[in-house]
C-alpha cells in the first residue's frame, strides 16, 4: 500500500510566489516585498500568474514528499519528471532478502493469475539469496587472500555482492523515496499523472501528493490536477471521455 507524507513545504509557500510576482510587477523594494501582502493578496497574485500563464514565480514554493510501498517499476515512471531530486533507497547498500512487492490489482483480483505472481517473487527471493551468498564467498576468498581479516572482509563481501544478485530482484520490488519538487514541476506533474490515462501506480501516488500540497496551498493548486480540469483534454482520441467528471471530482477536493 502507498504510503506519502508530505515531509517538509516552503513556510507561506503562496506569499513567497506573490512576493516574487509583485517584484515583477512592480517597484517595491526587496526588502518591502512582504508589505501588505495578507493571504487574501497572496491568493489574488496567485490567481493573476494563473491567468497570464507566468508559471516561474511559484518555482519558489517547493515541497518535499516521503514515498514508501511503491515498486521499481514506479520509479522509472517518476525519474522521467526530470525537474525534482530524489533519494531512493538503494539495493546496493541495502539488503533485500525477503524484499516486499506490490501486487497489481488486475493481478490480485485473479486468484490464478495472483498464485503465480507469488510463486514468481518467491523464486526471484531465493535465486538473490543463492546468488548473495555464492558472491559472498568469492569476495570474501578474494579479500583474505589480499590480506585482509576475515570479519572484515565477509562485510565488505557481502554488501559488494549485492550489487550484482540485485540484477535477478523484479520491477515489483517496493522502493522508498524521498523527492523534492518545485510547485511548477508539481503542477506539471499532476497534469500528467492525475489523468485517467495514467499508469495505475503513480495515478494513485499522484492523487495523495496532489491532496497534500492542495491542502497547504489551496490558492497555488487551485487549478491543479489532470490536463482537463484547467482547459481541454490533450489526449485526442486517446481520451478517457470523462472530463466532466474529472473537473467535478477535482473541483470537489478543493
Amino acid at each position: 500500500m502507498i504510503k506519502v507524507v508530505l515531509l517538509s513545504h516552503t513556510e507561506f509557500p503562496e506569499r513567497l510566489v506573490a512576493a516574487a510576482a509583485k517584484n515583477c510587477y512592480s517597484a517595491s523594494g526587496v526588502d518591502t516585498l512582504y508589505e501588505d501582502l495578507t493571504d487574501e493578496a497572496a491568493s489574488g497574485f496567485v490567481d493573476m500568474l494563473s491567468q497570464l500563464g507566468h508559471e516561474s514565480p511559484i518555482e519558489h514554493a517547493v515541497f518535499t514528499f516521503g514515498i514508501e510501498g511503491v515498486s521499481r517499476s514506479l520509479l522509472a515512471q517518476l525519474t522521467r519528471h526530470r525537474i525534482a531530486s530524489f533519494s531512493v533507497k538503494s539495493q546496493r547498500y541495502v539488503g533485500e532478502k525477503d524484499f516486499a512487492y506490490v501486487i497489481p490489482p488486475e493481478i490480485e483480483c485473479i486468484p490464478e493469475a495472483k498464485a503465480i505472481f507469488i510463486e514468481e517473487m518467491r523464486r526471484d527471493a531465493r535465486a538473490y539469496e543463492t546468488l548473495r551468498e555464492i558472491l559472498t564467498k568469492s569476495h570474501a576468498k578474494t579479500l583474505v587472500e589480499g590480506g585482509m581479516e576475515e570479519s572484515a572482509a565477509v562485510k565488505s563481501a557481502a554488501r559488494q555482492a549485492n550489487e550484482d544478485a540485485r540484477y535477478v530482484l523484479p520491477n515489483a520490488c517496493e522502493t522508498k523515496i524521498v523527492m523534492t519538487m518545485n510547485a511548477r514541476s508539481l503542477k506539471n506533474f499532476f497534469r500528467q499523472r492525475c489523468c485517467n490515462r495514467a499508469q495505475w501506480e503513480i495515478r494513485e501516488l499522484a492523487e495523495m501528493m496532489f491532496a497534500l500540497a492542495a491542502q497547504q496551498a489551496p490558492a497555488l493548486f487551485r487549478d491543479a490536477g489532470p490536463a482537463c480540469v484547467a482547459g481541454a483534454c490533450p489526449e485526442g482520441k486517446m481520451s478517457c471521455g470523462k472530463a466532466r467528471q474529472m473537473r467535478a471530482k477535482y473541483t470537489d477536493r478543493r
